[in-house]
């Protein structure tokens, strides 16, 4: 039977925001297409949670659920993506006939959802510039929001470049975005200041702390891989050398090189895979788009893996980013061994790391130290209000305590424990 998950609560009541909640003569109406959650605090949000339920977003929710946690935020949720599809074809084709930005605007407007008070931020998260236009059901947020900024997770300026939505991003006080090739670009088109956000993870449901549960799956592995280190892994599952846990949906996309599939619920889907890393000795972690290198033109990203393992406390093996930017985020001692992504011979790597106990153990202990004090959801809303100059909510100053406590708890474990 699988152990519970520890997951702490940390959301903090209305009652510790920095505004009180409004009255319900505030709210908006709501066009169909549209919904509207309420959560009574200082900062607003749009989301596609409920049309895009694509396994790789449960990321970009649980961003959106941790900032939610820390400053009470409203949000809008897209719920009939066939319309917003609609209206921003139409944009493209009067945007690029007319040239003109406003017109396109003008005609291309979908039902809209005006609000009725007024928020100290405006943050919503984006997968990719094409889930830009769903800023248009939202006429007038610039005015209701004192500083307004955004969160682009992935943008790669060689293959994907609809400049005609990157314009939509002019009125944001900020962008961030979280691949780093992408960012004087995106400033380019928008003449905006851009910034790289790293990714990170919610920290407070990957730890295992503070009752780690038994390491028996041996080498997690998931997502892109390399099929050569998988087969080598599947021979050695074989045998019954190891419990390797691994992906088994079939290859999507153009090119078959995704592992994608939908999931109910991602909030679930992010429990479910945290269970698994606290339960693992191994994860392999790469770079992103590791088996596509000719989309990722060796631009060398830093993938989501990274974070969630570290989090986890899991021994992360395979081939990091060869970049000073990866190098700031993961500083620390045997943060990733170095395992080639076509690795054959993986069974003797192995053999090599478990011959030393002792460093595996200090390794997993570091992770999780390093994680809790830098690679938290919190740590990047934290930087996001620092740019925009706003006061952190006190429920972001009790996630930052919370995680503090964890931060010790890995130092503290008894040698093994974890």
């Amino acid at each position: 039977m699988v152990a519970p998950v520890y997951t702490p609560v940390d959301r903090m009541p209305p009652s510790a925001m920095t505004r009180p909640m409004r009255a319900p003569s505030l709210r908006p109406a709501v066009p169909a297409h549209l919904s509207f959650v309420e959560g009574g605090g200082v900062a607003l949000q749009s989301s596609r949670r409920r049309v895009d339920l694509w396994v790789a977003y449960a990321t970009m929710y649980e961003f959106e659920d941790v900032i939610a946690a820390v400053t009470g935020a409203d949000r809008i949720e897209a719920i009939d993506a066939d319309i917003e599809t609609a209206y921003r074809r139409l944009y493209r084709v009067v945007r690029k006939l007319s040239g003109s930005p406003r017109l396109a605007r003008s005609l291309s407007a979908p039902p809209a959802l005006t609000l009725m008070r007024d928020y100290d931020l405006f943050f919503p998260v984006f997968n990719t510039p094409y889930e830009l236009f769903g800023l248009a059901s939202l006429p007038n947020w610039r005015q209701r929001c004192g500083k307004a900024a955004c969160f682009v997770m992935e943008y790669w300026t060689h293959q994907f470049n609809p400049d005609y939505l990157l314009e939509l991003l002019a009125p944001f006080d900020h962008i961030f975005v979280g691949t780093l090739n992408s960012v004087d670009k995106i400033a380019a088109v928008t003449g905006r200041p851009c910034s790289f956000l790293p990714p990170a993870a919610d920290v407070l449901r990957f730890s295992p702390l503070p009752k780690p549960p038994d390491r028996h799956i041996n080498v997690l592995n998931l997502g892109r891989r390399s099929e050569i280190t998988h087969e080598a892994l599947l021979e050695m599952a074989g045998k019954r050398q190891i419990h390797y846990f691994h992906d088994t949906v079939a290859p999507s996309g153009a090119n078959k090189m995704q592992r994608s599939f939908c999931v109910d619920d991602p909030a679930a889907h992010r429990q479910l895979l945290a269970a698994h890393l606290q339960r693992s000795r191994y994860f392999v972690a790469n770079r992103a788009r590791a088996n596509e290198a000719e989309y990722a033109q060796h631009l060398d990203e830093i993938s989501y893996r990274f974070y969630e393992g570290a989090a986890a406390g899991v021994v992360m093996i395979g081939e990091a980013p060869r970049t000073e930017n990866f190098r700031k985020q993961f500083d620390w001692e045997d943060a990733v061994f170095h395992v080639p992504f076509n690795a054959p011979d993986i069974a003797e790597r192995l053999a090599v790391l478990d011959a030393d106990p002792a460093r595996m153990a200090a390794a997993r202990r570091r992770n999780l130290h390093q994680s809790a004090l830098r690679h938290d959801w919190v740590h990047r809303i934290r930087r996001v209000f620092e740019v925009l100059d706003l006061k952190p909510t006190d429920a972001m100053r009790a996630r930052d305590a919370r995680l503090a406590e964890l931060a010790q708890m890995a130092l503290d474990a008894p040698e093994g424990s974890i």
